[in-house]
């Protein structure tokens, strides 16, 4: 009888827990929710991104064994998109880099419970016990991490521009390759990591080449796709590159430790405007120069 108390009692208490969490849950979502409905009175409906309202109309590249070309690129069309809207370097997706950040860093401290919850939701489900000692503090380390993984929805082009476009004599190709990137992978939460080559020509307005690479980090610290990616990284360089081009090369962690399973396996994306796409001539040098 005394072993028989003694289960029951483990058992009532493990229930209690497990209650109470489900309460702190509750208690945090339902602020979150308040807070967003304030945030939507004061300041009007959330803004939705161009690009990607863009590529859910319609707009799709072409994948053929892995490559993406972004060449082939065709509008959408119909009543929601004027013709105006494709016409060169003058569509509005080129000034979406001014108004795009999503979270702010008092969004992260209010979201870090909820997160945290939610990752001790996911150990119970996978059979662990979040309880013990090398899990203890396993919730929030995941959150946080989580959060930098995703810390581009945190920032702004035109933050990380500073106004370092500069006017110079100056018409010829500028690149910058190999550009580490690390990302994830919005299908499985898992990570993208590879290389990005940045090809432009400036039109006398010259872009600071760090400023590419920071670029490359704001993007990949997203969850999307790689064709996501490197459309984001072709639509939102700035005024002074409406010419060049973005070349992608990527292992997804997707197809190497799920899936199919192929250790090998990578995806080369790329996505050209302007003159890139326009002039063969243009177009073969950069891919010529960023193999060299």
């Amino acid at each position: 009888m005394d072993v028989e108390a003694a289960g029951g009692a483990r058992t009532l208490t493990r229930n209690r827990e497990r209650f109470r969490e489900q309460q702190l849950v509750q208690q945090v979502l339902s602020r979150q929710e308040t807070q967003v409905k304030h945030r939507r009175r004061s300041d009007g409906a959330f803004k939705t991104d161009p690009v990607r309202l863009q590529r859910q109309e319609g707009r799709r590249d072409s994948v053929v064994n892995g490559h993406c070309d972004g060449m082939v690129k065709r509008p959408a069309g119909g009543p929601s998109q004027p013709p105006a809207a494709e016409s060169g370097s003058q569509r509005p997706v080129m000034e979406s880099w001014r108004e795009d950040r999503t979270r702010s860093v008092e969004d992260n401290e209010m979201s870090l419970p909820s997160l945290a919850a939610a990752y001790t939701t996911i150990l119970r489900g996978l059979g662990e016990d979040p309880q013990r000692q090398g899990l203890l503090k396993t919730p929030w380390r995941a959150a946080t991490a989580m959060q930098f993984f995703t810390k581009g929805y945190q920032e702004k082009i035109i933050d990380v521009l500073n106004d370092a476009i500069f006017d110079e004599d100056h018409d010829e190709m500028v690149i910058v390759k190999d550009i580490d990137m690390f990302s994830m992978c919005e299908h499985h939460l898992v990570p993208i990591f590879g290389r990005v080559h940045i090809g432009y020509l400036p039109n006398k307005r010259v872009l600071g080449l760090s400023k590419l690479a920071r670029i490359v980090e704001i993007y990949s610290r997203r969850l999307q796709g790689e064709v996501d990616q490197t459309d984001s990284r072709g639509d939102h360089r700035g005024p002074a590159a409406h010419r060049g081009g973005v070349v992608i090369e990527a292992t997804h962690m997707c197809m190497v430790m799920r899936g199919v399973q192929k250790m090998n396996s990578k995806t080369v994306t790329s996505t050209m405007l302007g003159v890139f796409r326009e002039d063969p001539k243009t177009r073969d040098e950069f891919l010529t120069l960023i193999r060299s």
